[in-house]
């Protein structure tokens, strides 16, 4: 809770704040999915909160209960489960009332009370600076997210809401705020697979943090708007039309890009916003993986297709098990129009993330295994860090998790996943403990290379060892992953 502002109060004396309208809508949106048992226990815990917040503004003025009633509607809309939703709305319960953990545990049981307390910041111990309670802070909500990975889905809530809310905050703490979500949360947000909130904290974050150029870009696309909105409109409505003709159905949507992603690229590839290609996108969902084959064969039919600009993240997931063709057509009007082509299975998994994980999870051993799959690199990190060094382990989960990937191949034809950066000593570690401690040399695409080379996409990697060989100290200067430098330094 902080001070509120002028602004705030009179927002307060208009009653512009109606918490019996939002409440109203929240409930009646998750009766769509939730069962009506379900929804009453949802209803219980926002009771709760109601009371235990009681009197308590936000720095906008609004009545407390708006921002966690608000943090549960964002997680609603990713379907999530019951349990969730009754601990976003006693997510701050803990810290900011008079209730403890334990009384949350006999109201509504060690679930939601484990959630509750894994979203909780650390207020009782004393840090010797403000960094070291943060870095504590994000530890002991890493920790409490390998056990449940919902714990994070909260905070994504919940941090997505406040810097919805940011405008009235003072500016330094604005871009203190945005800084901290783009360097932790929106690549969690990314890894975990729920894109729409990852998209929205990085447009966000960047109009705080880098304001002149955040408005200078959104004026260059209001003025080029229409003409991209036309050459939108027609590619789709040539590819609709050669779909019917073969008979495929599909939904197609045209998808504006985010200011965020766009100004990545031009400030990566040094360009302006005349030279980045694919600002145009359109989307193609269909029923089946051979459909989505068959709809790449229209459009490059259709269309001459950018080479270099064609990804199969069908036949190669990301590791956040994100699956679409992409690929970048000369479309309409000579204009690069970037089309994705997906099942519906896969937009779900797209949209809602490892969120969608709990609601089919009865009866739907698959979704474990891909759920297993989505959250293994967490998993991978907490083994190979030593957990008790918070600083360490935000700095390994920077290193891996949040930096791209590249995906190698070994000379069997299995595909392995890295780090961006990675060298032949990670991919050998990779494999086997005992390969990288042996590894003398390594050929990538049948020639010997440096172990330092640094491995690019699509490269075939043979790690050459033997029997006398033995890891050396000036390795950890070469590897590129946080898992190669834990097992070499044992």
């Amino acid at each position: 809770m902080t001070t509120v502002n002028e602004e705030g109060k009179a927002l307060v004396e208009q009653g512009t704040f109606n918490k019996e309208k939002a409440l109203a809508e929240f409930m009646e949106y998750i009766h769509t999915y939730l069962t009506d048992d379900e929804c009453n226990q949802v209803l219980k815990a926002f009771e709760l909160a109601d009371k235990a917040h009681e009197g308590q503004l936000r720095a906008s003025g609004e009545p407390y209960i708006m921002h966690p009633l608000a943090v549960a509607e964002i997680l609603a809309h990713l379907q999530i489960d019951h349990i969730t939703l009754m601990a976003a709305l006693m997510h701050d319960v803990v810290e900011d009332t008079s209730y403890s953990k334990e009384d949350l545990e006999k109201m509504f049981g060690s679930e939601v009370a484990f959630l509750v307390d894994g979203v909780t910041k650390l207020n009782q111990f004393q840090y010797e600076t403000k960094e070291d309670r943060q870095m504590e802070n994000y530890r002991k909500m890493i920790l409490a997210m390998a056990k449940d990975v919902r714990v994070v889905v909260i905070k994504l809530g919940d941090r997505l809401h406040n810097m919805r809310t940011l405008k009235h905050m003072r500016s330094d703490k604005q871009k203190r705020i945005a800084k901290e979500t783009l360097e932790i949360f929106a690549p969690l947000a990314h890894r975990l697979g729920i894109f729409n909130v990852k998209w929205e904290l990085e447009d966000l974050s960047f109009r705080y943090l880098e304001p002149e150029k955040y408005y200078d870009l959104v004026d260059q696309m209001k003025q080029k708007r229409q003409a991209r909105e036309d050459i939108v409109n027609d590619t789709m409505s040539q590819l609709t039309k050669a779909l019917e003709e073969a008979h495929i159905k599909a939904d197609i949507k045209g998808r504006p890009k985010h200011f965020y992603s766009i100004y990545k690229k031009m400030k990566k590839d040094n360009r302006d916003l005349s030279q980045i290609y694919d600002l145009l996108a359109v989307r193609v969902i269909v029923d089946t993986i051979p459909d989505c084959y068959a709809v790449l064969g229209i459009a490059h039919s259709l269309w001459k297709p950018l080479p270099y600009r064609f990804k199969d993240y069908i036949s190669m997931p990301k590791s956040n098990m994100y699956q679409s063709l992409h690929t970048t057509v000369i479309g309409t009007m000579g204009q690069p129009v970037e089309i994705q082509i997906r099942t519906w299975e896969m937009h779900r998994v797209s949209e809602y993330g490892v969120a969608a994980h709990w609601r089919y999870k009865e009866g739907n051993k698959s979704g474990d295994k891909d759920f297993d799959q989505k959250v293994a690199w967490l998993r991978q990190v907490l083994e190979w860090q030593d957990t008790s060094n918070p600083t360490e382990l935000v700095n390994a989960l920077k290193l891996d998790v949040f930096s791209g990937e590249v995906f190698v191949f070994t000379p069997k034809g299995d595909v392995v996943k890295l780090p961006i950066g990675s060298v032949p000593l990670d991919f050998a570690y990779r494999v086997h403990t005992d390969v990288g401690h042996r590894c003398v040399g390594a050929k990538v695409n049948g020639k010997i290379v440096p172990l330092d080379y640094t491995l690019q996409n699509g490269d075939i990697v043979d790690i050459i060892t033997s029997k006398t060989g033995r890891p050396s100290l000036d390795w950890l200067n070469i590897v590129g992953s946080s898992e190669s430098k834990s097992k070499i330094r044992n």
